[in-house]
């Protein structure tokens, strides 16, 4: 398994998010994390790479305990990361946003090992993006920071993508180009774990999926099962 996930517990501040969360991805599989907006997926995620503490459980990649690692060392045991709100640095340019993320892909488990070009690979994913390599972040569009947010990850090298949120607020036809791209990358071998608040958009994509609410897991099992779920869609409804 590449990424275990075992009865974690996450607090912000006073307030216990994360309640027991359990869960995992395989190697070149696609697990979507659904539910409504503040069930805990970001938490989820923010857990996974880091950018939130454990209060307890633990989390483990390719059988290697990394719950207590500072997010910069999870990244280079290739966790590529895609926050919901994109994360660009403005003041750099597209290429000095990727370069980042190129220079540790040498450090990562898969760059070391394959000898491979991160960096053209995500290109390839989005070659949108070469036309406007040179213009600075704050002067993207929302559909374009999302496409730099996912190749600055990919360009790390990584065997899991954790992707929040890469469908939100974009036009339908943009969301099939992002759907597309995911096919994509799955296809070079690479694992992702998304967060999606859409249990449709998320069963178009996933091959599993875990369902939550209130910072538990209340649904885990394929698409077609989740959609066939009364007590998931009524959770998801509110």
């Amino acid at each position: 398994m590449l990424l275990e996930v075992d009865n974690i517990n996450t607090f912000r501040g006073p307030a216990h998010i994360l309640r027991g969360i359990s869960l995992n991805v395989g190697d070149n599989e696609v697990v979507s994390l659904v539910g409504r907006n503040g069930a805990g997926r970001t938490t989820i995620i923010e857990s996974i790479t880091g950018l939130l503490p454990i209060r307890s459980g633990s989390i483990k990649f390719r059988g290697d305990d990394i719950g207590k690692l500072p997010p910069h060392k999870r990244a280079k045991f290739g966790i590529g990361y895609a926050p919901e709100n994109s994360g660009i640095f403005p003041e750099l340019s597209v290429a000095e946003n990727l370069m980042i993320s190129r220079w540790l892909s040498t450090k990562t488990v898969r760059g070391a090992t394959q000898h491979i070009d991160a960096q053209e690979q995500a290109l390839t994913v989005f070659p949108e993006v070469r036309k406007f390599l040179d213009r600075q972040g704050l002067n993207l569009s929302g559909g374009q920071k999302k496409m730099v947010s996912i190749a600055r990850a990919m360009a790390l090298a990584p065997s899991l993508m954790i992707l929040d949120e890469a469908f939100e607020g974009l036009a339908p036809v943009v969301v099939k180009r992002f759907r597309e791209a995911v096919m994509m990358i799955k296809g070079m071998g690479i694992s992702l774990l998304l967060a999606d608040s859409n249990l449709t958009s998320a069963s178009a994509i996933a091959d599993r999926i875990y369902v939550i609410d209130r910072g538990e897991v209340i649904f885990h099992g394929t698409p077609k099962d989740a959609l066939a779920n009364e007590g998931v869609m009524r959770a998801l409804r509110g």
